[in-house]
């Protein structure tokens, strides 16, 4: 059975109202929760970018049940694998091993600022391909020193390691990252419902006489007693997605995604988006993602406004609608 999670959505709410919501969201019934990591919000409407991993931290103690996933962390550029490394084993301390750590190549957005240049996507794939051996040696306890093509880690050891292994997904978009990543990390994350790339996926696994994992999905979706505000909302806050990742993994700074996305209508986000009252209708746009073979998809519900009603009293029902799927 697919497994429904809750997105701690950083670029459109404090970190205070998103550790209220990780609460909410548990009681719901939410399977698992995650939480992007970003420096900016894509949109200067969208208004927050709080860092992810103290407020992971704060949920970690606010919740009891759930999964917690970074959905995806850069541990190339803003981040040095060896920290992330630290950061997550600690949070899988602290969350009583109900942490899985989503890995991704990352975005100009939240990388420039630490004034590194921004590497094309061939060298951002061979980065994360030696930060995640990295990760991987410093979780197993030993002490490492590496001098890599890409990162220099010296005499590092961490003292705070769980017992069990720290699940790692990698996002992934494309045949030559899959079979990169698939033989490095345990399971699959991406945001487009791509059955080809979970059957590839699971191809390369096999071969290599690993399990297939897990694959974590996120789609955005728009609930709202009005359907005509709930676009209007979507709009505003998300009509970013428009230039698609090729484009917006390039693009530096809320203002370039404005300018982007400046030709994106009302009528585009309502055909990507399911917005509105309709619970049966919302449901049915995550079919694809069961279709293709997805083990779990986390759902985005856009506008932090929203989120108190919608957790309270929409949520529940709403889950119940996607498990009868």
């Amino acid at each position: 059975m697919t497994r429904f999670g809750y997105t701690l959505m950083t670029e459109q709410s404090g970190p205070r109202e998103l550790v209220r919501y990780a609460g909410a969201a548990e009681r719901a019934g939410f399977d698992f929760e995650v939480s992007s990591d970003h420096y900016f919000p894509w949109l200067t409407s969208m208004g927050h970018a709080p860092y992810a991993w103290t407020m992971l931290g704060a949920v970690a103690h606010a919740t009891d049940r759930v999964e917690l996933m970074t959905y995806v962390t850069c541990p190339t550029l803003r981040y040095h694998p060896a920290v992330v490394a630290q950061k997550a084993a600690t949070l899988a301390l602290l969350s009583d091993n109900r942490f899985t750590l989503g890995l991704g190549s990352g975005e100009n957005l939240n990388e420039h600022v630490v004034g590194a240049p921004w590497p094309v996507a061939r060298v951002r794939q061979e980065m994360l391909v030696e930060a995640l051996q990295i990760i991987r040696e410093l979780h197993g306890g030993r002490q490492l020193s590496w001098q890599g093509k890409h990162f220099t880690v010296e005499s590092a050891k961490l003292w705070d390691v769980p017992e069990q292994p720290i699940p790692i997904g990698v996002a992934v978009s494309g045949e030559s990252s899959i079979e990169k990543f698939a033989p490095l990390a345990d399971h699959l994350i991406a945001v487009q419902p791509d059955g080809d790339a979970v059957s590839q996926w699971d191809a390369v696994r096999s071969g290599r006489q690993l399990d297939a994992g897990r694959k974590i999905g996120q789609l955005p979706i728009c609930w709202g007693k009005d359907e005509q505000a709930a676009i209007g909302r979507a709009h505003e806050l998300f009509r970013w997605f428009g230039g698609g990742w090729h484009v917006n993994a390039d693009l530096p700074t809320p203002l370039a995604f404005d300018a982007a996305s400046q030709f994106v209508t009302e009528d585009d986000v309502a055909d990507a988006i399911a917005c509105g009252p309709d619970l049966d209708a919302i449901a049915e746009s995550f079919r694809p993602f069961l279709d293709a073979g997805f083990t779990d998809v986390a759902l985005v519900q856009v506008g932090d406004e929203s989120q108190d009603e919608f957790l309270a009293d929409v949520a529940p029902a709403l889950l119940e609608k996607l498990r009868a799927l």
